[in-house]
Formats: C-alpha cells, sequence, structure tokens
C-alpha cells in the first residue's frame, strides 16, 4: 500500500512569508539605494570630465588634479569609522541624509575653484561630507538580508557605479559640450552644480522614504518582520560582537583592508582616468569620451550581478574575486599597448572596468561573514576607509607619473599590478573564513 506524504503546510506557509517579505524588501529599498549610489557616485568621479576643460583654463599640472582628485580619500579616511558608528546608533534615515545632502551642496561649491589650495580643500571637504555613505549601505543591507542573499544584494546596490558611468558619461560630455560660456561659466562650472542637483533631492527624500531596519518598515506584516528578524539572528550566531579596540587589532580585518586596497587601487585608476584613455586613443570631443566610457561600465553591470549571483549560488567567494581581478589587471595593461586603436582600446579598458567592478560586491561578503552589530560597523568603516586610500594612492601615482614621463602607461602598470596582488591575497585567505559553508 503506496503512502502518501502529507504536505508540511506550516513549513509552506513559513517559505511563502519570507519570499513575499524578501521580495517587498528588496523591491523597497534595493532601487532606491541604487539611485542615490549613482547620485553620489557622480559626484565623486566627475571632477574626470572635468578635468579635461578645468586644467586648462586654471593652469593646472596633471601632479596638481591627481592630487587633488585623490585628496577626496583623505578626509573620507579620517571621518568613515566614526561616521559608520555614529549611523549604526542614530539610525540610518537621518545619517545617510545628512550625507547627501552636505556632499551636494560641497560639489556644487566646487565651481568657485581657482587655484590648486583651493581645488584640494573643496575636494578634502567632498571626502569628509561623504565619509560613510558607501559603508553606511552595507551595514544597512546587513540589517535586512543575511549571507546567502548578501552578495545579490551588494550587486544590486554597486552597480551604481557602472550605471553612474554609463548615465554619467553621455550626460557629463553632453553637458561640457553645451554649456561652455553659459552665464560666464566654464563648462566644468555648470558640471559641479548641475550633477549635485539630484544628490540633494535625493537626500530630502531619504528623509521621508528610508526606514531604520525591519522592525520601522511599515510596509512589513508583523508576521514578515519576525520571518526576516529571525533570519537575522539567526544568521549572526556565532560572530564577533566585539570592541571598537578589539575591530582594530583583528588581523583578519588588516588583511582584507589590504585586499580591498587592492581593489580600490584598480576602481580609481579606472574612475579618473578612463576619459583620459580613451580621449588619448584618438577621440576627438567631449561628447564622443563620454559614450564611449558607457561601454565599459554598461558591460560591467552584466558582470557584477552574475558573478554575485554566482558566487551566492555556490558559496564560493576566494576565486570569484580572484579570477575578475586578474583580468582587470590584464585588461588595463592591454590598453596602454593598443594606443590609436580606437576599438581594441575600448574593448581592454571594457575587460578592465568589467572585471574589476565584478570583485566588489563578492568581497564585500567577506567581513560580514564574521562580524555583526557594531562591530561589523566598525570594521565596514575601516576596511572601506583604509581601501578608500587608494584612491589617494592612485590618483597621485598616475598623476605625478604623467608629468614625469608625459605618459599614464607607468601609473596604470602599477594600477594593473595592484589587481593581480589584491587577486593572490584573496585566494591566501582560508577558505572557510569568507566561504559561506552550509
Amino acid at each position: 500500500m503506496e503512502i502518501i506524504a502529507k504536505p508540511d503546510h506550516a513549513a509552506l506557509s513559513q517559505a511563502s512569508v519570507e519570499s513575499r517579505a524578501y521580495a517587498k524588501a528588496t523591491w523597497r529599498l534595493l532601487p532606491f539605494l541604487f539611485v542615490c549610489y549613482v547620485a553620489a557616485y557622480l559626484d565623486r568621479v566627475n571632477v574626470g570630465f572635468a578635468k579635461l576643460q578645468m586644467l586648462n583654463d586654471l593652469a593646472f599640472s596633471e601632479t596638481v588634479y591627481g592630487l587633488g582628485a585623490g585628496i577626496f580619500f583623505i578626509g573620507y579616511f579620517l571621518f568613515e569609522v566614526p561616521s559608520n558608528i555614529i549611523m549604526h546608533r542614530v539610525g540610518a534615515r537621518v545619517w545617510i541624509a545628512r550625507i547627501m545632502i552636505t556632499w551636494a551642496v560641497i560639489s556644487a561649491a566646487s565651481l568657485f575653484v581657482k587655484t590648486p589650495t583651493t581645488f584640494y580643500v573643496m575636494r578634502f571637504l567632498l571626502g569628509v561630507a561623504e565619509a560613510g555613505f558607501f559603508p553606511g549601505i552595507v551595514l544597512y543591507l546587513t540589517y535586512w538580508f543575511p549571507a546567502e542573499r548578501r552578495g545579490r544584494m551588494n550587486a544590486l546596490f554597486m552597480m551604481g557605479i557602472p550605471i553612474a558611468g554609463v548615465v554619467g558619461g553621455p550626460l557629463s560630455g553632453w553637458i561640457m559640450n553645451a554649456f561652455q560660456g553659459v552665464g560666464g561659466w566654464s563648462n566644468w562650472q555648470w558640471l559641479f552644480v548641475l550633477e549635485a542637483i539630484p544628490s540633494a533631492v535625493l537626500g530630502v527624500v531619504t528623509l521621508c522614504y528610508l526606514p531604520n531596519g525591519i522592525r520601522a518598515a511599515k510596509w512589513l506584516t508583523d508576521e514578515e518582520k519576525h520571518v526576516l528578524e529571525a533570519n537575522i539572528e539567526r544568521d549572526n550566531a556565532g560572530k564577533t560582537h566585539g570592541s571598537l579596540a578589539g575591530v582594530f587589532a583583528d588581523a583578519r580585518i588588516w588583511k582584507m583592508a589590504a585586499i580591498y586596497f587592492c581593489c580600490m587601487m584598480g576602481l580609481y585608476g579606472i574612475s579618473f582616468y578612463l576619459p583620459t584613455l580613451i580621449k588619448a586613443s584618438g577621440v576627438r570631443t567631449a561628447l564622443d569620451v563620454g559614450l564611449l566610457t558607457a561601454i565599459p561600465y554598461a558591460c560591467a553591470v552584466a558582470s557584477m550581478f552574475l558573478v554575485a549571483r554566482s558566487a551566492d549560488r555556490t558559496g564560493e567567494r576566494r576565486w570569484h574575486f580572484a579570477i575578475p581581478a586578474v583580468l582587470a589587471g590584464v585588461g588595463l595593461f592591454a590598453s596602454t599597448q593598443l594606443v590609436g586603436n580606437i576599438p581594441l582600446t575600448v574593448l581592454a579598458l571594457t575587460v578592465g572596468t568589467a572585471g574589476m567592478l565584478a570583485t566588489m560586491p563578492v568581497f564585500w561578503t567577506y567581513p560580514s561573514a564574521i562580524l555583526a552589530g557594531g562591530s561589523a560597523a566598525a570594521a565596514i568603516g575601516m576596511i572601506n576607509s583604509i581601501g578608500n586610500l587608494a584612491g589617494f594612492v592612485s590618483a597621485s601615482i598616475i598623476g605625478w607619473m604623467k608629468d614625469v614621463t608625459h605618459s599614464t602607461n607607468a601609473g596604470i602598470y602599477c594600477v594593473a599590478g595592484a589587481l593581480v596582488l589584491g587577486a593572490v591575497l584573496a585566494l591566501m585567505q582560508p577558505r572557510r573564513l569568507v566561504n559561506r559553508v552550509d
């Protein structure tokens, strides 16, 4: 006599509630956070387009530009850990809004730059204002999504970087072409002002839209809140909840910071110099440069999501970081060997950009795999602040080497080498530390 097993209606109901709750959280939070990051990243790196005219107008050298572009990260470094700790205590809604509104004001005020000193001051203040946004959102996502979902959620948020390139490249090129001399301002001054407006608007919207956590989400039922909170509590079981001093003394966190530093060498080498590299291949107008910069970033959208989804599905994190990092280094190196050939240069830069950006969502599953609560807030802030010092190093090195050698090649070699080193360091991480073990 055949026995037919009865379905477990309680389990099915639980799964249905969980699926519905995560769908709500994803659709309510990720599109908004993604748009905020697009605006943030655009304000951070539009100086790369402003450079095309700004250096001539103000008689700045490449060294001045590189130092100014990079000094942003000194302010970022100094204030990032405190910012993340404050956000963990006061809540994401008010703190993220504060960050966005202040950086919008300072970014727009960059139109008043006249001397190297004022350029350095405004870039430093922009770093201070923006400190905490990116690690704050990475931390915020740990309040909502457990480890097995976090890679994809990180990818959906961090796609703001390549989308900022897809949208920002043509937009910046159009502004540079269309606004020269309008109202007595140069095109780079209009660039800073116009691209600051979305950040200011989104900062105000954040105050009304963003809940501090699961319990504050009015659009979830009590049952859905209970399921999500139970999953987070289960995910955090066994993780470290130590002191700030303990985080700074944790060798695992310093190793992760070193990996991220290498990763950021690639990101900011690309972000600040991609328009310059494309222009050097033979492209003439700012609009054409802007349109071509959209190609590498568009491909990076796909690479980020596909690599993160594969890492979540398999639970493997080390090779999912290392292989894209090596490809990024190879692509950047190849771009220096193809000067004068526009299609092949863009192809090489596409490989470099897509590989580099694919490493980011995978990497940010590392610290949250071992830390939770205040420790996670401090560690994420610390890793991001140290890693982002690479923005200062890469921009300064490339700018200085271009003045000395009259070529960006030597600086790009340094950036490519850093990406390969990051891949090696990632593979040296203990497998059970960063891989998800079910």
